[in-house]
């Protein structure tokens, strides 16, 4: 009873300091308490391997979901769904240093005229657990050394290239917001030399949680997109980026990828942006 007792007087204790901390600062450590839960818990491969009692062991597993009480309880919660801020890594996350990695081979659609290019080449994605920025790198070839054409790349719904790139569905948009506010639409691009090679940040999307991209599909389109800015109910959709060219599923992977491809235009930059960040 008296350790009964001391618990419910140390949870007390937790929940009259977590009040006064500013929202911000406890949904943050909301995340890190459960990234941190979680990692040792998949490292040690027991419970914890941590020399405490169980009822204090209650009482870590506990302090996070009272910070998130706490956070829906002063209507400070953000966007983001409430599942995606206790989420489990998967296991390749710890492997990783807490990082997960996705890669996604891009081949052309079938039956394309003899006017468009065979687009091949890569789109590799890295995010950190578990609210790190997704960065994106972007390594294609195949188009005409004097092609001008401005390009479109988007991530689309479904994973299903069964049929060239017209079964992949959609923009990805589980906000259900117009063009260009979809966290997968990566935006325009115009090769030099026939290739498109681009480093760059795509802050509203992600690989984890309920609204991953994991498992979609990044198609290139033959036109422009015109950001939501053309006069007609397929701009506010799609951007009129035209045909679906190529394609690929994106898909989790080891960062043998990601290291191998360096020294993209941006990718310095970005990364000390990111670093300043934290």
């Amino acid at each position: 009873m008296s350790s009964q007792k001391s618990s419910q007087s140390i949870i007390q204790s937790l929940i009259t300091s977590a009040r006064s901390l500013h929202p911000s600062t406890r949904i943050n450590l909301c995340k890190n308490l459960v990234t941190a839960i979680f990692s040792l818990h998949t490292v040690s491969g027991q419970h914890f391997d941590m020399a405490l009692n169980s009822n204090m062991e209650k009482i870590i597993l506990k302090f996070p979901l009272i910070l998130l009480a706490l956070h829906i309880q002063s209507g400070e919660l953000s966007d983001s769904p409430v599942l995606e801020i206790v989420e489990a890594p998967k296991p390749e996350v710890v492997e990783f240093n807490n990082t997960i990695y996705a890669t996604c081979d891009v081949t052309p659609v079938p039956n394309l005229t003899a006017s468009q290019p065979q687009i091949f080449g890569r789109v590799l994605f890295k995010q950190v657990f578990p609210n790190g920025t997704l960065a994106v790198k972007i390594n294609l070839h195949g188009l005409p050394a004097d092609d001008q054409q401005v390009r479109a790349i988007h991530i689309h719904q479904y994973g299903d290239l069964s049929q060239g790139c017209v079964t992949a569905g959609p923009h990805y948009n589980p906000r259900e917001v117009d063009h260009p506010g979809h966290p997968g639409d990566l935006g325009n691009f115009v090769s030099e030399q026939g290739v498109i090679r681009r480093f760059q940040m795509l802050p509203e999307a992600k690989l984890f949680g309920g609204q991953s991209v994991l498992g979609r599909a990044v198609v290139v389109h033959e036109k422009e997109d015109d950001l939501g800015m053309g006069s007609d109910e397929e701009s506010k959709r799609s951007g009129n980026a035209g045909k679906r060219i190529a394609g690929c599923v994106i898909g989790i992977t080891t960062p043998r990828l990601w290291q191998k491809t360096e020294g993209l235009p941006g990718e310095e930059a970005e990364e000390k942006l990111e670093e300043q960040k934290k």
